[in-house]
């Protein structure tokens, strides 16, 4: 296994990319709407990457014809886009990345679409949440191990389920990097976390139970109990200390508080 270190100005060339990124979410976000289809949103998300000077990291990669891997309600990642309207009480997920001055970065947002069951909704934010807490644990000297128990703990705390199958990664020159960086562990294992390394830490929490299956598509995972799954996913460097976060929410949250204020 090859982890490898980023110096400060890659970090910044991340950091870069996941700025686009943030954009282009919040260009999806000002769209979500019951009656909207994903392919639509797709192409928003693509136009956007491309006129600021970036390429849809997942287009193409092993033959993935999306700029977005788009999720509704059970489908857990890798949902492909479609001509098939959003719902009111739907949720997605949607996650994208962006490849730009040679570096990757990736990130994924769940999102409300029109009213959506209390329970869901509180799905939503204790992932969110776990994906802060796996972040807390990026930092130089920790393992691996650390991220993911900090996930599981939390979320199992809550009452639901972490995917065991799916995992987030190392990012950089290549979208997926090692190491692998599961959502679920034991504290001290696994790989130890130096200085500059650059993680896809991305919790996919299911309501019902941990199960997954594989649609016939080849690529759209789905909970086995078709119960709601939600998505949340920054690129991180670990640093001591503190991890520094290279993605950003910011753009999207603007742009939902302003679509729902």
């Amino acid at each position: 296994m090859a982890v490898y270190i980023k110096t400060e100005e890659e970090i910044e060339l991340i950091r870069e990319s996941g700025v686009i990124l943030g954009k282009a979410h919040a260009e999806v976000a000002k769209l979500i709407a019951p009656g909207v289809t994903t392919k639509e949103l797709d192409k928003v998300a693509e136009e956007f990457i491309r006129d600021n000077g970036g390429i849809p990291s997942f287009k193409g990669y092993s033959g993935f014809p999306a700029t977005l891997c788009v999720s509704p309600n059970e489908q857990v990642v890798h949902g492909m886009p479609t001509d098939e309207p959003l719902k009111d009480g739907d949720i997605l997920s949607v996650d994208c990345g962006v490849f730009y001055k040679g570096f990757h970065s990736d990130s994924a947002y769940t999102y409300a679409v029109g009213e959506v069951a209390p329970e869901v909704l509180r799905l939503m934010e204790e992932t969110k949440n776990s994906l802060y807490k796996g972040i807390e644990q990026a930092v130089a000297g920790n393992r691996i191990g650390d991220v993911g128990f900090a996930i599981q703990h939390y979320v199992e705390s809550k009452g639901y389920s972490v995917v065991r199958e799916l995992v987030g990664h190392g990012v950089g020159k290549q979208l997926h990097e090692d190491p692998q960086v599961p959502n679920y562990g034991r504290r001290g294992q696994g790989t130890k976390l130096k200085e500059g390394v650059v993680l896809a830490i991305e919790p996919m929490i299911n309501l019902g139970k941990k199960e997954v299956v594989h649609e016939s598509d080849g690529w759209t995972i789905r909970t086995r109990d078709r119960k709601a799954s939600v998505h949340f996913e920054h690129t991180v460097a670990v640093m001591k200390g503190q991890a520094d976060v290279l993605t950003t929410f910011e753009f999207i949250e603007q742009a939902l508080s302003e679509k729902n204020g």
